[in-house]
Parts: structure tokens; sequence; C-alpha cells
């Protein structure tokens, strides 16, 4: 399954932003979809899944960002405002297309990934 993440961007602190992720596979219907991110030096981080209908986020995320997904347009959308310096990252979309690892909060869990997005959020 091939993922695609656009909509990375420079904003200011305070700012909001949205990224997509569109999939090659439109008749799929991954067990997840999530998305991740990567700030230089530091590990890839989960910040929010999407399974079926329940989503999960990570704790820093704190009421700021909302995932969710177009199912007719094949999208997945991550709507963050209050953006920070500190999620300066690469974004990175990922599904569980083939295997089924709840609770879908971790890496290893997913199976496709995208090649990411760069946000960069500096005043």
């Amino acid at each position: 399954v091939q993922l695609v993440e656009s909509g990375g961007a420079l904003v200011h602190p305070g700012d909001s932003l949205r990224l997509s992720c569109t999939t090659s596979a439109p008749n799929l219907t991954p067990y997840a979809m999530g998305w991740f991110r990567q700030a230089p030096g530091k590990e890839r981080e989960f910040i929010a899944r999407l399974s079926g209908a329940s989503d999960a986020y990570a704790d820093f995320v704190g009421g700021r960002f909302t995932i969710s997904r177009d199912t007719k347009n094949n999208t997945l959308y991550l709507q963050m405002a209050s953006l920070r310096p500190e999620d300066t990252a690469v974004y990175y979309c990922a599904a569980a297309a083939f295997v089924y690892s709840p609770p879908f909060r971790t890496s290893d869990a997913y199976d496709s990934w995208g090649p990411g997005t760069q946000v960069t959020v500096s005043s």
C-alpha cells in the first residue's frame, strides 16, 4: 500500500495546519491508520490513530490535533491547532493494512508508511 503525505509547511507558533495522506489502495480497509512524527535526533513517536470509528491520541496532543478520514476520497487527515516549536518534525502517515496488532500506538503495528512531510513551527 502506497501512502503519500502532503500539507507540511513552515508556520508560526499558534497557527493551525492540516496534513493529508492519500492511499493507492482505495478498496482496502486497513485495520488502522495513524500519524507519527520524528524530530531531529529523536525517535519516531505516535501522534494519533483511527481504527474503525475509534480514535486515540498521544498525551502530548492535549486536544490540539484531530485525526479523521474521508473514505470517499481515500484520504486521512491530521488537523493541528495551537502549534508549538516542539511540534517541528517530519510527519508520517501509516497504515496497518495486513497485520492486526492493537492498540496501534506503536510503529511496529503498521506495515505501510508514507515518505513524510516536514512541519516546521518557528517565529
